[in-house]
């Protein structure tokens, strides 16, 4: 079972130390936690001080240099600029709810892909569906004893192919 929050000590030689599970850590494993969902807070080893925030803009920054995908430079200037209270804070909930959106999205193809899933699992049902026939909900009993049916008649199948067949006489063509 992961702990409840991941406390990481930073020392002053830029060190990070992962007090749960006694090892020292980098900012991809820092990174690697958050992923996973993990509660993580970054705290100074001498002061205290919570440097979760600047931690992990850190990591945004290094993630960055990597790909041009990062934030786009118009946003990020505006993020300079926004040096009082009020534009911070509206930049900050802009944000937010554009993750939030995303995150929607996200939620939205995920169930979409679960519904296809069921779809491909299922292609009698979507067969019956798609024919305008709804299928009618069945025990599993009914579903066992229809796959039964299925299978014998698949094993009747085989056996005829399996069967020699007699062999034709071949007639002869006449040439005219």
């Amino acid at each position: 079972m992961k702990p409840a929050r991941v406390v990481v000590k930073k020392y002053s030689n830029r060190r990070l130390y992962d007090t749960s599970g006694s090892r020292y850590v980098n900012l991809e494993d820092i990174a690697a936690l958050v992923r996973e969902g993990t509660d993580v807070q970054v705290v100074d080893a001498k002061t205290g001080e919570d440097l979760t925030r600047v931690t992990l803009t850190q990591i945004i920054t290094e993630d960055a240099k990597d790909s041009p995908t990062g934030l786009p430079l118009e946003l990020l200037r505006q993020l300079i600029v926004a040096s009082d209270q009020v534009r911070q804070e509206f930049i900050m909930w802009y944000l937010k709810s554009a993750f939030d959106t995303y995150q929607k999205v996200q939620d939205a193809v995920q169930s979409r892909l679960g519904d296809l899933h069921a779809t491909v699992v299922s292609p009698i049902e979507t067969m019956k569906r798609f024919m305008g026939q709804t299928p009618s909900p069945e025990s599993p009993k009914e579903r066992g004893s229809e796959l039964e049916a299925m299978r014998k008649r698949i094993a009747e199948l085989e056996a005829r192919l399996a069967k020699p067949r007699p062999k034709q006489k071949r007639r002869a063509r006449s040439k005219s």
